[in-house]
């Protein structure tokens, strides 16, 4: 009896090693040669944060993201949809029977603030964010993003790792990661949480995951010092200093007589970065030496602190970037405060709740780009406002406010090459999916990481057998969005 391997009529009909096996086989090692190689940075354990070249000439080399957490409406705000206000009162055509995050919708509702033409683009925003709404001609207002999930905490997650599960790094850890920074007393990146607290999901959006933990956001705001900086009681800074340059002595030596130990290089670096952090971070949250007109610009001098704090934050958020801080990720809305109190989330009574929200973001955010560009640094920094997903047309059944609704929603992007004043892709007559030059967060993440000059495809870290990156499996430079 003859063994099949050993007929050749049998081995080349099996599907296992026969020809169809020979063809497949081709193929994957053609798709292996066409896939893009990683680039990974030179990265010295000694000196983590040092500056990298990016991998192409880059248009920005800091990047700003404004985070509105809790669905911000983009029916209320930025998506102007004159059909909606015709057809006030009636069903969602086609949705009799549609059930979304909560439940069941009730009939299309208009926006609850109106829309007018402004600037010289004429784009037509809500009277809901009066300020950012003078900033039309410096926005690309980008219509067609869709996103994963219509929950808040997988949605906030993929906005800002690019996933919707937990444990992967945040896209201002990546853009560390690749890029270092220019500012070697301060972290290359910092989140501002909003003075209300955290958002859902807290660190995940400045989390290293399986990033190294020195590429990881350090949380801190002008009202919010850095924890476990400050000295204990009775410690002299004379005292401190001294203790502090005695263990650097000895771990220096120590690397002297063992050679390479890029362990011990590596804790090294972070404990003289925590050192400058003790003056630096302090010196940069000082507001003190900001003019009074500036801060009553901001909004700084406020009575309510919540909308102070904010105005405090975006302050910060100038200082950061104007001291080359690579990436800032700037929170507007917390989730402890229940549904819709703290944040954007407005199922219930949005009427009430949005012009809370709406004056603690409006004039402090209107006013930190308008500062940046006015100090020049738009030239060379990317601006995104960002929300995890948008809202129904419809109002919820029984209900005066707007259900999740991740098939349709409006970024804006602003700053180095970004097309100011312009529009990108379209959602459909009543604002509920996304028909035009459709987007995902992926493309979203790919276009800021091109914007800094980086590859977002080459971009990676290898982990449990994967070559991990920001936008995973996908995405696309939103190019038309791009001058």
């Amino acid at each position: 009896m003859n063994h099949p391997l050993l007929n050749r009529r049998d081995f080349l009909a099996d599907p296992a090693w026969g020809l169809g096996g020979i063809a497949l086989a081709s193929l994957l090692a053609q798709e292996a040669k066409a896939a893009p190689t990683p680039i990974r940075p030179v990265i010295d354990p000694r000196d983590p944060l040092a500056p990298r070249l990016p991998h192409f000439r880059a248009r920005a080399n800091k990047a700003l993201v404004i985070y509105c957490s809790g669905a911000l409406s983009h029916l209320d705000t930025f998506d102007h949809k004159p059909e909606l206000v015709k057809r006030h009162g009636q069903p969602l055509p086609g949705g009799d029977k549609l059930v979304t995050f909560q439940g069941a919708q009730g009939n299309l509702h208009q926006p609850l603030w109106k829309f007018k033409p402004r600037g010289q683009c004429g784009k037509m925003v809500s009277d809901l964010l009066p300020n950012l709404a003078t900033l039309a001609d410096d926005f690309c207002f980008v219509h067609s993003m869709t996103a994963r999930s219509n929950t808040h905490g997988p949605g906030e997650n993929q906005m800002s790792t690019g996933f919707t599960l937990d444990g992967f790094p945040g896209m201002g850890t990546w853009v560390s990661y690749a890029l270092g920074t220019e500012n070697r007393d301060l972290p290359a990146f910092v989140a501002i949480p909003d003075p209300r607290g955290l958002p859902q999901v807290g660190p995940n959006h400045w989390n290293s995951a399986f990033l190294p933990a020195v590429f990881q956001g350090v949380p801190f705001g002008a009202n919010r010092p850095i924890p476990n900086l400050a000295r204990p009681n009775g410690l002299s800074e004379a005292t401190d200093t001294a203790s502090r340059d005695y263990a650097t002595l000895l771990m220096r030596r120590h690397l002297e007589r063992r050679g390479e130990d890029t362990d011990l290089a590596a804790r090294l670096a972070s404990y003289e970065m925590a050192a400058r952090l003790q003056s630096r971070a302090a010196q940069v949250a000082d507001l003190a030496d900001e003019p009074a007109w500036l801060l009553e610009a901001y909004g700084a001098n406020q009575a309510d602190p919540n909308r102070a704090g904010f105005a405090k934050n975006c302050i910060l958020a100038r200082r950061l970037l104007e001291k080359g801080v690579r990436f800032v990720q700037l929170f507007n809305g917390s989730y402890a405060m229940g549904e819709g109190v703290g944040n954007w989330d407005g199922h219930k009574v949005i009427a009430q709740q949005y012009p809370t929200h709406a004056a603690i973001l409006d004039r402090p955010a209107a006013m930190l780009i308008r500062d940046l560009k006015n100090r020049g640094l738009l030239e060379d920094t990317v601006v995104a406002l960002v929300t995890e997903f948008g809202r129904m047309p419809t109002f919820q059944a029984g209900a005066s406010g707007r259900d999740h609704n991740p098939k349709g929603f409006t970024v804006l992007l602003a700053g180095a090459g970004i097309r100011a004043g312009s529009s990108y892709g379209a959602t459909d007559e009543f604002g509920h999916q996304a028909v035009e030059k459709v987007a995902s967060v992926p493309d979203l993440h790919a276009t800021l990481l091109h914007l800094l000059g980086l590859d977002h495809e080459r971009l990676t870290w290898y982990h449990n057998g994967v070559e991990r990156r920001l936008t995973d499996v996908h995405g696309h430079v939103l190019k038309e969005a791009l001058s």
